[in-house]
């Protein structure tokens, strides 16, 4: 059996049948994966058990091989799986290794539901950092209780919802008694893709369009983004958070995964910060990535500080 096949297909539960993994194992899979890459000991320290985790431990010539940027023990820690954690720590991982923009996986513990796992001094994080960690709950309950699939925002960092209707070129104007339903919207082909609801709130402007993905088209954020940045989604139903960063006019990331919880090799140190404390929170992921702070949920659930109405152009070009 090659090394390739010898882990093929395992599924997200295989990795907590220890049985499942012995007979891969007795097959002739390797205990250290494809060289250099990816390891087995990786996907057990995420998602398998304490068991599948010792005995691939065991039998791995190194405990704390990389991976994109990462050890496994980087990813129990991540996980919030604590106890495959310390199985590694038995078997000689060190939550001290510099990874992730100078996270370790002990410093990153501080931020998980766990901070006294290794016995790190809280003095490890920033003061920033603290703050972000304090924030994000509260942040979270503020923009909950939306249903977001359907929805796009832009948050702008910086500036408010008077300066982003000028540099969007819009029109202010108060709907009539029943023009934007509360509950179905626009239909997207009568012209209601170019309505955004901007509000201001702490620390710049959100744009939203609860009904559609007018708000996260690429225009909307290059326009709104000069000498700032600008994170857009789409909750986009058929393929889930489709998310942008702008910068200064210009896209420096596309097809993003706003509140995927997984850091990625080359995230700077606050991004990584963020994917773990906004996991699953696609929303107040946006906001935080641009640095606001809404106090509640009304911005996304047709309740903005104005309504205005985009001039006709082509909102899809990656350019101004």
């Amino acid at each position: 059996m090659s090394i390739a096949s010898g882990w093929a297909n395992m599924g997200w539960h295989s990795w907590t049948d220890l049985s499942a993994v012995r007979a891969r194992l007795d097959a002739g899979a390797n205990p250290n994966g494809e060289p250099g890459e990816w390891t087995p000991l990786h996907d057990a320290a995420e998602r398998g058990t304490p068991e599948v985790v010792a005995e691939l431990a065991r039998l791995t010539s190194n405990v704390d091989a990389f991976y994109d940027g990462r050890t496994a023990l980087w990813n129990a820690v991540q996980a919030d799986r604590a106890d495959n954690a310390r199985v590694l720590l038995r078997a000689g991982a060190d939550p001290w290794l510099s990874m992730m923009d100078g996270w370790s996986p002990a410093r990153l513990s501080l931020v998980t539901k766990t901070p006294d796992l290794f016995d790190a001094p809280a003095s490890l994080l920033t003061a920033e950092e603290r703050a972000a960690v304090t924030e994000a709950p509260r942040l979270i309950e503020a923009v909950s209780d939306i249903y977001g699939e359907g929805l796009s925002v832009c948050c702008v960092s910086g500036i408010d919802a008077q300066e982003a209707v000028r540099r969007l070129q819009a029109t202010v104007f108060v709907p009539e008694e029943g023009e934007i339903d509360d509950e179905y919207g626009y239909d997207i082909d009568d012209g209601s893709l170019e309505v955004l609801g901007i509000t201001t709130v702490p620390g710049g402007t959100l744009v939203c369009q609860p009904w559609a993905f007018g708000a996260s088209r690429p225009v909307v954020s290059l326009l709104l983004s000069a000498g700032t940045h600008c994170y857009a989604m789409y909750a986009n139903p058929k393929s889930g958070n489709q998310g942008s960063l702008v910068r200064d006019g210009a896209i420096v990331g596309w097809d993003l995964h706003p509140g995927g919880g997984w850091s990625r090799e080359g995230d700077d140190a606050s991004e990584i910060l963020r994917m773990y404390l906004y996991r699953g929170h696609a929303l107040a992921y946006c906001c935080a990535a641009a640095g606001l702070a809404p106090q509640d949920n009304r911005p996304f659930a047709y309740e903005p500080g104005l309504w205005a109405r985009l001039p006709s152009r082509d909102y899809w070009a990656t350019t101004l």
